[in-house]
């Protein structure tokens, strides 16, 4: 009797199609942000969307494997708080329910989005500097007063 193979999170929501859709009305969303879109300034967005759709893509069951820096090393240069974090999530809920992907999958996919908060938000501003090394170029955005 052949083995069923159990549909992965990536293949349930409609593989790269979707995520490439999804993160492109997120990454819209997030350069165009007078807070989150300060830290992507000098970044290519479609390079930022590609590289999040193969990232997010592998954690969703794809096949296909994810070669760049793990998220610890990506993002330790930034000073990103919990609010920021929280903003980045609300944003990328919208981009999902934007992209008609059904609320199960929504939630599925925020679960694992959120599984790498413990490697991107920093506790502290002292703790962000002691974390960073001293040669490297800190990434710190102060809140606009319009947000």
């Amino acid at each position: 009797m052949a083995e069923t193979k159990k549909q992965t999170l990536f293949d349930a929501v409609g593989g790269l199609p979707t995520l490439q859709k999804v993160h492109k009305i997120f990454y819209d969303k997030v350069y165009a942000h007078p807070w989150l879109g300060k830290f992507f300034a000098d970044h290519n967005q479609e390079a930022i969307e590609t590289r999040q759709t193969i990232f997010m893509a592998e954690k969703m069951g794809s096949e296909k494997p994810y070669y760049g820096k793990d998220m610890k090393m990506a993002h330790r240069h930034m000073y990103i708080t919990q609010e920021l974090f929280d903003l980045r999530r609300e944003l990328l809920r919208e981009s999902l329910e934007e992209a008609s992907v059904p609320d199960e999958l929504a939630e599925r996919w925020l679960k694992i989005d959120s599984a790498f908060k413990r490697h991107i938000v920093k506790d502290s501003i002292e703790s962000f500097y002691a974390y960073t090394w001293k040669y490297e170029q800190r990434v710190i955005v102060p809140k606009p007063s319009d947000v």
